[in-house]
């Protein structure tokens, strides 16, 4: 029954005439993007050896529906242009299905998780001048929502396909927004985005189960233990209940419920006065609180901003907050990362004394604010009031650790790729953006075979045997370090790089100098985009743009120096984080120059150095290896040297 209902809700957006009975998925619905320069695949059901006739620019294109009633047809290979109308019509009833104002462009697949998935809101501060003034009705995005299943699906969700407008631009990908942006500049012809992306999803969840059952760990056993779905009601609804418990005992043992510790006219007299980085306030007889804990802080507000809209700036804060300005909430945000961005409407600042309160609940760890994010009012633009890093701090109720052990069916083998990519395909594309792989990092040994795997079965879904992939290389994150690491992270990053030099249909997109320490979503998502547009333009169009560095060869002389050949002149001088291993594998830091294509390395501490590796850190924040020409990073690497 749900399937018939998606089908019927998807031929009432379609259908401008009748109640047709020939019915395709979401992707072809009034504005769509067909990929120009391909034989462009139609598809759907009708009444089994129905007739089914598609026309578009004059010009008419026939199947017949086979005893499963489904029908494909290939339109020929069209140049970019529009707005046009394609109309389908099923011969037995005479009914007509219409849809408007299809363009014929460039199709790009943005996929992976939630790097991908951050949307224009997320970054808008980053880029607000360009976002404000900009809209093309040229530029079209496409956003499938989340579903997940065990079992491959005709079709996605209700969705639609929109122009680009700073109003509804907000809820998609970033990375996409700013690639269709670049590539609509350089071409001219319109651009399709399709977001298809999940938060916190693993690689395995976007793979098909036939191989999924390849992969040497137990991926394929954990998912039949998703196919019980009375498994699966019972441990979410068992988990749920426990939730639910902890938040039913949170509230009600809270004294600063019951005694209104929001409110602007609490005296809050007697709490302590804490730095908001200095974590004693998240402590309780030397551990962390895991409950509420009460932030308070007093600001002055002017007779010039008294009444004025505001914008309250948070940084990002570990990890559910619910805010308030003088008693009324403002803002609540339920997980970490998210930028806390809370809008205070006209007349709730007084002039004089004002106060703000953060409520921190905290379900696990400990309680924080995220350094090197801002922390201010803002009235307008530009006119900002930064906030006192003092405040006053009270505990509220003490709990225990929320319950873990969720039921994660999202993340599950398969379970994405049947919900949201397969029912996409073969919808023609000109190229994919895979960024994904912060789950993966605790098994890095199995990703460049999934990566391929996920390739290969795209590249079959969509029909397109070489079809584009730009690989975003992870970014860096975390605490810095000084020394040699072992680092999931830089592993990944490895078989990312190999993955990607390894398929001549695939490019690496390096974001080792995009990330953020304190944020595993850092919002240069503008750059991410531009390097990614470089790397389509070569596999798509043939072009020549230098892409990050690469290593071409490496010896080793007998004075124990390492020389490194790269494929591009290199900025010249002094370079960081390599290090230096003899045959026991134990990593120094080395010192390195570059000069021309050539960089070399030593260590006095390794002489016969048997590998090298650079930028191999969770956060190499140090690494400095570029191009001369287009100043784009090296990808971190380790290389066996002879």
């Amino acid at each position: 029954m749900r399937r018939l209902f998606l089908c019927t809700v998807s031929a009432l957006m379609l259908s401008s005439v009748t109640e047709a009975k020939v019915w395709m998925p979401q992707m072809f619905q009034n504005g769509m993007v067909l990929q120009r320069n391909q034989t462009v695949n139609v598809w759907g059901t009708a009444d089994s050896n129905e007739t089914v006739t598609v026309t578009i620019r004059g010009k008419k294109y026939t199947a017949v529906a086979g005893n499963d009633g489904k029908w494909s047809v290939q339109l020929p290979k069209m140049k970019a242009g529009g707005p046009y109308e394609m109309t389908v019509t099923s011969a037995n009833d005479n009914a007509e299905t219409k849809i408007s104002d299809v363009m014929v462009g460039d199709v790009w697949l943005c996929s992976g998780q939630s790097n991908i998935d951050v949307t224009v809101e997320r970054v808008y501060p980053q880029y607000r001048d360009e976002i404000d003034s900009y809209s093309n009705d040229k530029i079209r995005l496409f956003r499938v929502y989340t579903e997940y299943t065990t079992t491959p699906q005709q079709d996605v969700k209700p969705t639609k396909w929109n122009k680009v407008s700073k109003q509804n631009a907000w809820q998609f990908s970033a990375v996409g927004y700013f690639l269709a942006k670049r590539m609509f500049e350089k071409t001219g012809v319109p651009q399709g985005i399709i977001c298809n992306s999940l938060g916190g999803s693993p690689i395995e969840a976007w793979i098909p189960l036939d191989s999924v059952k390849q992969i040497p760990a137990d991926y394929y056993d954990k998912y039949f233990l998703y196919t019980d779905k009375e498994y699966v009601e019972a441990q979410t609804k068992a988990n749920q209940r426990a939730n639910d418990v902890w938040f039913e005992r949170l509230n009600s043992t809270d004294p600063g419920v019951g005694e209104n510790w929001t409110a602007k006219d609490y005296n809050d007299n007697a709490w302590k006065t804490y730095n908001q980085y200095d974590n004693a306030w998240a402590r309780q007889n030397g551990k962390p609180v895991t409950g509420t804990i009460y932030m308070r802080q007093h600001i002055n507000i002017d007779k010039a901003h008294a009444g004025k809209k505001a914008t309250l700036l948070l940084g990002t804060l570990f990890d559910m907050d619910y805010t308030y300005v003088n008693g009324k909430q403002v803002g609540v945000t339920y997980y970490q990362y998210p930028p806390r961005r809370y809008e205070i409407p006209e007349g709730l600042l007084r002039e004089g004394d004002n106060v703000i309160t953060v409520k921190f609940v905290n379900k696990y760890g400990m309680a924080h604010f995220i350094k090197e994010k801002p922390y201010k009012l803002v009235f307008g633009d530009n006119d900002e009031m930064a906030l006192s890093q003092q405040w006053k701090s009270r505990v509220g109720a003490v709990m225990p650790e929320m319950l873990g052990g969720k039921v994660n069916t999202q993340n599950q083998p398969s379970v994405l790729y049947n919900a949201m990519l397969k029912p996409v395909a073969p919808y023609n594309i000109q190229g994919v953006v895979w960024y994904q792989g912060e789950s993966n990092t605790g098994d890095a040994k199995n990703y460049g075979p999934m990566l391929r795997m996920l390739k290969n079965d795209w590249r079959s879904q969509f029909n397109n045997p070489t079809l584009p992939f730009t690989i975003v290389q992870l970014a860096n994150f975390m605490e810095p370090s000084d020394n040699p690491q072992q680092s999931g992270w830089a592993e990944l990053r490895e078989q990312q790089r190999l993955e990607a030099e390894a398929d001549s249909n695939a490019a690496l997109a390096v974001a080792i100098d995009l990330g953020e320490t304190v944020d595993i979503h850092p919002l240069l998502k503008k750059d991410v985009a531009e390097r990614c547009a470089l790397a389509f333009e070569n596999m798509a169009w043939g072009k020549k743009n230098l892409l990050s560095p690469k290593v071409v060869s490496s010896t080793v002389d007998n004075d124990g120096n390492v020389t490194l050949i790269m494929d591009q002149e290199m900025q010249a001088g002094n370079m960081n984080e390599f290090e230096l291993a003899a045959a026991d594998g134990k990593f120094h830091n080395a010192k390195a120059t570059a000069a021309g294509k050539t960089i070399t390395i030593s260590c006095a501490s390794v002489k016969h150095p048997a590998t090298v590796r650079y930028a191999w850190k969770h956060n190499p924040i140090k690494a400095n290896c570029r191009g001369l020409k287009n100043n784009l990073p090296a990808s971190p690497f380790e290389i066996k040297v002879k």
